[in-house]
């Protein structure tokens, strides 16, 4: 493949932001159909790969996790990609350039990142005025964030700002409380502040709903950390089933260095941050499991977390997870990477007897 040999080699000889700056603006030059014939044979529609969840249609269930295009610069250039759906940001109220450079690192070895952006981003309304100028042609959803000059006793008017911002551009909105490179951000995953935020949240779209006349809620989604342990996880289904929130994102990145491959000194040398890729699959996995299980397969679950392959789309699917999305596998596997994992769950389906993908979700989980 010529990403691999070729194009991956030249990138990972840059460094990682500057790579991922460039790639994103490159793309953002390119017309839709430009981008279709570089990457191959466009992905035909597969009936049995689109997905009815969360009041929306997803022509496939491959999304391209929060994180890669911040701002939205280039979101109708990778829908070109084959992505089934966009999940853009995380934005926040307050434009900011996030946490001092370097701040992204590759670990090869693992085919692993480890960043602590810290939520870098021209602000929420910015990024709407861009979305609004050019809207890519998949589902998109936003993903908003706390920002970082805003103290924790704050956070719910915080995020309601940039919710307000969005709610007429986003099909959906992940709530991200779950980020390691935001100080205290992750006491919002606590069951009384997350139920405080999501609450106030909820309201806010029934107001904005009837405001914007639009024929339902807008669907909100909280994205988890894999470091939860279980009872920390049964006290986020109960706000999350008290309140009916409308599904999970299993998972952002995590603070665990264990069973890494790479050297002590090569981990030490990237510092602190959220680890991503193959490192993360199994416990993402593991988690859209027990989610699963807890909810009893009533509460929709985004799979996020070291998919690379169909095989790893598979996993995630059987265990619980309705969509998947991906960032580190497309920085390491390339633009072909949705067209082949979709392609590569036909095959998957018709091997294991299933008429279609969502007759599959949940198959595994035990």
């Amino acid at each position: 493949m010529v990403y691999r040999s070729l194009l991956r080699p030249i990138l990972f000889r840059l460094p990682p932001e500057t790579a991922h700056h460039l790639a994103l603006k490159s793309l953002s030059f390119l017309e839709p159909r430009t981008i279709k014939s570089i990457v191959g044979q466009e992905f035909p529609s597969a009936p049995a790969l689109t997905v009815n969840v969360l009041g929306l249609t997803f022509p496939n269930p491959v999304g391209l996790a929060a994180g890669f295009d911040k701002d939205g610069v280039a979101l109708t250039q990778l829908a070109a990609l084959g992505f089934g759906h966009i999940e853009a940001g995380t934005v926040t109220h307050h434009a900011q350039p996030g946490n001092p450079r370097p701040r992204l690192f590759r670990l090869p070895k693992d085919q692993a990142l480890i960043n602590r952006a810290g939520f870098n981003n021209a602000g929420a309304a910015t990024f709407a005025e861009r979305v609004r100028a050019n809207r890519p042609n998949c589902v998109l959803g936003v993903s908003i964030g706390k920002s970082k000059i805003t103290p924790l006793e704050n956070a719910i008017d915080d995020y309601l700002a940039s919710f307000e911002s969005i709610y007429d551009i986003a099909d959906y909105v992940a709530v991200n409380v779950s980020s390691p490179n935001t100080p205290e951000l992750r006491q919002l995953q606590q069951a009384e502040q997350l139920g405080s935020l999501l609450s106030a949240l909820k309201s806010r779209n029934r107001e904005l709903q009837t405001l914007v006349n639009r024929t339902a809620p807008l669907p909100l989604l909280v994205k988890l950390s894999p470091d939860l342990n279980t009872d920390e996880l049964e006290m986020v289904v109960e706000v999350v089933k008290r309140l009916e929130i409308d599904g999970i994102i299993v998972t952002n990145t995590t603070i665990s260095r264990a069973g890494l491959n790479s050297t002590i000194q090569e981990v030490m040398a990237c510092g602190e941050g959220g680890l991503s890729g193959k490192p993360l699959r199994t416990r993402s996995t593991q988690m859209i499991s027990q989610l699963y299980q807890l909810t009893h397969g009533q509460v929709p679950l985004i799979g996020v977390g070291g998919i690379f392959t169909a095989s790893d789309a598979w996993e995630k699917i059987a265990a619980g997870a309705s969509l998947v999305q991906l960032y580190t596998g497309f920085i390491y596997e390339g633009p072909a990477v949705a067209n082949r994992i979709n392609e590569g769950l036909l095959e998957i389906l018709k091997r294991e007897g299933f008429e279609n993908l969502e007759t599959a979700i949940g198959h595994r989980s035990n």
